[in-house]
């Protein structure tokens, strides 16, 4: 390998590594722009890197507003929910009221198996921008495919946390058990 290949992919390693820590001190999603702009890089390159620290071992999730470390100290629990679409906002808010973080929605569809978004999703703002984008048009929910019944996977501080979030669904009559 000559000097300048060296160099190359040194710069290349220590770019992700930088990356990894700029991720690990947000907790909000960052754009794949976002981090070509901070890194001077082109959002293929961002890709790319990504893609390498996966394979590196590193948990990396991809949400409709970026990328995202999940928390560490974090418990997790399946909740299975049917509700209306007019009610999408009040399940999410139920949610992140009681301190949970809602990282995805998914279906099993008879055919196509388990279809899953990656939703990123911790506050009351994230909700009303996901709701603007659903109303929009932008995006239809992926819970209407199976007549409003879905899945989230719910992560939260404690067991407890998760616990006080399935009640108030209960309540709120979303929760299907």
């Amino acid at each position: 390998m000559s000097k300048r290949e060296d160099e190359k992919q040194l710069n290349g390693e220590s770019r992700r590594q930088e990356m990894l820590a700029y991720l690990k001190n947000n907790r909000e999603p960052v754009s794949g722009s976002h981090l070509a702009e901070v890194f001077q890089v082109s959002r293929q390159v961002v890709v790319q890197d990504i893609a390498l620290l996966r394979a590196a071992k590193h948990e990396i999730l991809s949400t409709n507003k970026g990328y995202l470390l999940p928390e560490r100290g974090t418990v997790s629990r399946i909740f299975s929910v049917c509700h209306q679409d007019s009610e999408i906002a009040q399940e999410l808010n139920a949610i992140v009221d009681y301190g949970g973080y809602v990282k995805d929605v998914f279906i099993h569809h008879e055919v196509y198996g388990i279809l899953r978004a990656e939703l990123g999703i911790r506050t009351r703002n994230q909700v009303r921008m996901l709701m603007r984008d659903l109303e929009s048009g932008k995006s239809t929910p992926l819970k209407n495919i199976t007549s409003g019944y879905h899945f989230h996977t719910v992560e939260a501080d404690s067991e407890e946390t998760l616990s006080l979030i399935e009640t108030e669904l209960k309540k709120l009559g979303f929760f299907v058990s």
